[in-house]
């Protein structure tokens, strides 16, 4: 625009007045689009820290705290039962951290139980916390379920005790995960020391899980740590649309062959009907040896014969090898039974 201006001859000061007025509009109108530009960039940008790798979504959490959600249910049934006091588990978050995150944040002294789940690979960690695992051991002895936090000066017979309830958890945890794999969960070792617990490197992703325990009047915290190198193999199966298929698609070939060779084996009882007659309280009481009396059916009817008290086949008596018998002549199809029966 200026060089247009100039080329026309002397500018006027009315011209001039414009001429700056406009270069100085197009010096503010690039500024904000500038601003735009790096405020738009910022928001792109997010901070990544390489040590803390997020490896799991949210869909895959959300599928392992359905797990535990259920294995809580049945820790509830398993610490009522066999403690014999009131007992609630239940699951309050979950979230993946750096496995030395998670030791550190762990507690001097508690029990780490180590668990191996084969045929996945690796092993996850159950930490119960001493005052609810005191708790579970005082009403094992009779008592009336105190926490105390006394590790340290637990005997070999009351390490015996708790190894043994812990035992009993690893058919819960093997039921809560039969929706996504079929494992064999084994104790291998209890550990009270976390610093002596290298279960995978450092910088390994953890899922830990959270749950709240009650056991009588005393309160506290279980743990479950599962590594990424656990669940690699089976990350595929951690995800709602998995969850849904699972709950919808047909068994296996095999599998109905199986139950059908299951029932076959079932024994069912079998009785055959000879026929029905009405008698009074006063006749029944008159009833003696030898005495006869009249049945509602001819002797050239077919008989009913019930298999678990239900009519099923049509059949007549005879005799085989000198013992009664019953011949089948036909089935009963339903809406075909006699009224009577």
């Amino acid at each position: 625009m200026a060089d247009d201006v100039l080329s026309q001859g002397v500018l006027s000061q009315t011209e001039i007045d414009d001429l700056i007025s406009s270069l100085a509009a197009g010096e503010d109108s690039d500024k904000p689009k500038k601003t735009v530009a790096s405020n738009e960039l910022e928001k792109v940008v997010k901070v990544y820290d390489f040590k803390r790798a997020l490896r799991f979504s949210k869909d895959q959490i959300r599928s392992l705290t359905r797990i535990y959600e259920n294995f809580a249910r049945l820790l509830t049934t398993l610490f009522s039962a066999h403690l014999r006091t009131y007992a609630h588990v239940s699951v309050v978050s979950s979230g993946q951290v750096p496995y030395g995150e998670y030791i550190r944040s762990i507690d001097s002294m508690t029990f780490l139980n180590v668990i191996e789940i084969p045929p996945l690979k690796g092993r996850m960690i159950m930490e119960v916390q001493p005052d609810i695992a005191y708790a579970m051991m005082d009403r094992i002895l009779g008592g009336k379920g105190s926490g105390m936090n006394k590790i340290s000066l637990l005997t070999d017979i009351e390490m015996k005790l708790l190894t043994n309830l812990f035992k009993k958890t690893l058919d819960p945890l093997q039921e809560a995960w039969a929706g996504i794999s079929h494992i064999e969960p084994k104790l291998s070792e209890i550990e009270v020391n976390p610093q002596f617990l290298q279960a995978v490197s450092p910088n390994e992703t953890v899922v830990v899980v959270s749950m709240h325990a009650v056991i009588g009047d005393t309160n506290g915290t279980i743990n479950i740590a599962i590594p990424h190198v656990v669940l690699e193999p089976i990350i595929s199966k951690l995800t709602a649309q998995y969850w849904m298929e699972s709950g919808t698609k047909e068994r296996k070939p095999e599998a109905v062959d199986a139950l059908k060779s299951s029932i076959k084996e079932t024994n069912v009882e079998v009785d055959v009907e000879l026929g029905k007659t009405e008698l009074t309280i006063r006749d029944f009481l008159a009833l003696s040896k030898g005495d006869v009396f009249q049945l509602q059916k001819r002797i050239d009817e077919p008989l009913f014969v019930k298999v678990a008290g239900i009519p099923k086949f049509l059949g007549q008596p005879g005799m085989k090898y000198n013992n009664l018998a019953v011949q089948i002549l036909t089935m009963i199809n339903e809406g075909d039974e006699d009224d009577e029966w």
